[in-house]
């Protein structure tokens, strides 16, 4: 079905190139599996969502570089009958992009030490003892030489319960701030505008790591957030809501189906689409099992009155 889905981006993106038509009708005559999947990517394609993907969001798509990214589109319009070259190329930039988020980044593979997939969690035993929590699609680059005890948070969210040592202070960096701490357990969690830390017990002290006399130290059930910029105020934390994806579990209280969606997407390896612009801000109240993503978004979507259509490759548009 990947494969389908490339010939079909490649063939929409380049109509006129006869070498590639050729190797293409080579590869769909080598067994009927591949015709069948072309077969199925070509009908679904006569959606008429899909024409508001191709002409309306190619460019945010084509940018995007992270599983399970949510995108929302502008309601459909009336469906041409004959599509521009435009809308091709639009369409095939879609299908490549999306294609590519199932790959990891090399260069991410070259300096994590541990990683997780799209929806995996993983308990690691660290080399002084202490345990850390890989969340889904999340990498750590580890350094315990010469004493020293370093993780980078190079993507994603952990969770560490430190072993104390108070000659070895335990340091954690992501991409904005550096956690210090001497024994106790708290959740670290990067993006590519903000680091957010949550402190479960114990006591650490949060810099950013741009300037590190602008620092804070977090007491248990307090959390901060770190820019390139600036640190927020500290705030009180619902750390049972926070670190609830440790059990398995989300949990939202009247907050945005957007937003909610968002956070239910780092758990689901494929892209969803949002046609509607009338469901993003209805709120959402409930507690979310993540071992069947795909079935807590299209339970989340019926609570909104949204309509879920799902395309090879596990596309999901919600409407």
């Amino acid at each position: 079905m990947d494969a389908a889905l490339e010939w079909f981006a490649l063939l929409q993106g380049y109509p006129d190139d006869h070498r590639l038509r050729a190797k293409f009708e080579a590869w769909r005559r080598a067994d009927t599996v591949n015709a069948r999947a072309f077969a199925e990517v070509a009908g679904v394609w006569e959606l008429a969502e899909l024409d508001v993907i191709a002409g309306d969001l190619a460019g945010a798509v084509r940018g995007a570089r992270t599983a399970g990214a949510v995108t929302t589109i502008r309601s459909p319009r009336r469906r041409s009958r004959t599509w521009t070259h435009a809308a091709m190329a639009a369409a095939a930039s879609i299908l490549i992009a999306v294609g590519a988020r199932q790959y990891p980044a090399i260069m991410l593979n070259l300096r994590a030490d541990y990683q997780t997939a799209t929806g995996v969690q993983e308990e690691i035993t660290l080399p002084d003892g202490s345990h850390m929590t890989l969340n889904t699609a999340s990498a750590v680059a580890l350094d315990f030489e010469g004493g020293k005890r370093s993780v980078t948070l190079l993507q994603g969210e952990a969770y560490f319960d430190v072993v104390p040592d108070p000659s070895r202070p335990f340091t954690v960096s992501a991409a904005f701030s550096e956690v210090e701490v001497k024994g106790t357990a708290f959740a670290a969690r990067t993006g590519p505008k903000e680091d957010t830390v949550v402190l479960e017990r114990g006591l650490v002290e949060v810099a950013r790591l741009a300037a590190a006399t602008d620092k804070v130290a977090l007491r248990p059930g307090e959390s901060v957030t770190a820019t390139a910029t600036s640190l927020s105020g500290v705030t009180s934390a619902h750390v049972a809501t926070s670190l609830s994806w440790r059990h398995g579990r989300l949990v939202f209280e009247n907050e945005p189906f957007a937003q909610v969606l968002g956070e239910i997407s780092r758990y689901y390896s494929r892209s969803i689409f949002v046609t509607s612009d009338r469901i993003g801000n209805a709120r959402v109240t409930g507690n979310y099992r993540l071992d069947n993503p795909e079935r807590t978004i299209r339970s989340l979507a019926a609570t909104v009155g949204a309509t879920v259509t799902r395309i090879p490759g596990g596309i999901l548009i919600l409407r």
